[in-house]
């Protein structure tokens, strides 16, 4: 399976492709993290965005997209901005009809590291561990995009199969109880035809 991870942003915009799953080895494909200049006008930031994403869509044809969750901060100027970075990816593997994951800093945290509470430096380390790279990934937010695409290799699978065995079973709750009203139907309609048969004078008349 691969992957590609967003760490989205409106002045860099974290991308990395990882190609894997649970007990293989993971590889890199690409990574790079896509930078706005903050005078730009908002609108022309978010399309310049928007380009990069498809074109590395387009070049490495993904089979999902992971985004990081955007969560509360304190500086809301830079949550603002995280979560338009964030829509647009969402939108870009929207229109390719391809399946978007969202996971939170700590889930992720969780996934490469083993803690939810590992800082940046942590999760550089494990990505360039798994990876098996001779150096860190540059600058921070494509190691971050990398850890995204690792999580979502890791745990996206496992909650793919979850959500069609919940899936299969709701169709098969459906299905049984169409079954079960049919079964009823006929039922009644037999035992109105009997009722109206014992009722029914000889020769048709009352």
């Amino acid at each position: 399976m691969r992957v590609l991870g967003v760490d989205p942003g409106l002045t860099r915009c974290g991308i990395g492709v990882v190609d894997g799953g649970p007990g293989t080895a993971l590889r890199l494909v690409g990574t790079t993290a896509v930078t706005t200049p903050s005078d730009a006008d908002i609108g022309r930031r978010l399309v310049m965005i928007e380009e990069q994403l498809d074109a590395w869509l387009t070049r490495y044809e993904p089979d999902a997209v992971a985004v990081e969750r955007v969560f509360s901060q304190h500086n809301v100027r830079t949550v603002m901005g995280t979560a338009q970075a964030g829509a647009i990816a969402i939108v870009c593997a929207a229109r390719r009809g391809l399946p978007v994951a969202l996971h939170t800093p700590s889930e992720v945290k969780a996934a490469v590291t083993g803690s939810g509470r590992a800082d940046k430096a942590q999760v550089t380390h494990m990505v360039v561990r798994l990876l098996k790279l001779t150096d860190p990934p540059k600058p921070a937010d494509a190691a971050d995009a990398l850890a995204l695409a690792i999580c979502h290799l890791w745990r996206g699978g496992a909650q793919s199969r979850l959500a069609a065995a919940s899936a299969a079973v709701a169709s098969g709750s459906a299905v049984s109880s169409r079954a079960a009203s049919s079964r009823a139907a006929s039922s009644r309609a037999v035992s109105s035809r009997a009722v109206s048969s014992r009722t029914r004078p000889p020769g048709g008349t009352r």
